[in-house]
């Protein structure tokens, strides 16, 4: 079973360790806390990293709090396990999760987490793909 995230918050995928470069250690880092997140309930299979992308925020459901043209990073992950997870439980997973902010963002965030439940600020949602 296939899924896509899309995200306002800076998930690029850098492989960057601590003690090199600042920038691309926090970007690493939140890619790994969705990996993470993920991984609470499911084995995540990678796929390939995030890219990201120049897009209008509503076509793909964010808060209302983000108009324009905003980066969006795209990631797509499978699991193994058809109904292993869904899209209800990802968005209440990823509700209130510490972020990093300050990297290649291009919105401010009220508050550093990601928020998948507010109408008016949710920065991350999920949509299941087919394989």
């Amino acid at each position: 079973m296939r899924f896509t995230l899309y995200t306002l918050v800076d998930i690029t995928e850098t492989g960057a360790r601590r003690g090199e470069d600042p920038k691309l250690f926090k970007q690493q880092q939140n890619f790994l806390t969705v990996l993470q997140t993920i991984g609470l309930r499911v084995n995540p299979t990678y796929i390939g990293a995030p890219e990201c992308k120049k897009d209008m925020p509503g076509k793909y459901s964010f808060g209302k709090d983000y108009k324009n043209k905003q980066n969006i990073w795209e990631y797509t992950f499978d699991i193994e396990y058809e109904d292993a997870i869904d899209i209800e439980t990802l968005h209440k997973d990823f509700d209130l999760i510490p972020i990093i902010t300050g990297l290649d963002e291009s919105v401010q965030f009220k508050n550093a987490v990601f928020s998948s439940q507010n109408s008016a600020s949710k920065n991350i949602i999920f949509k299941k793909t087919d394989k």
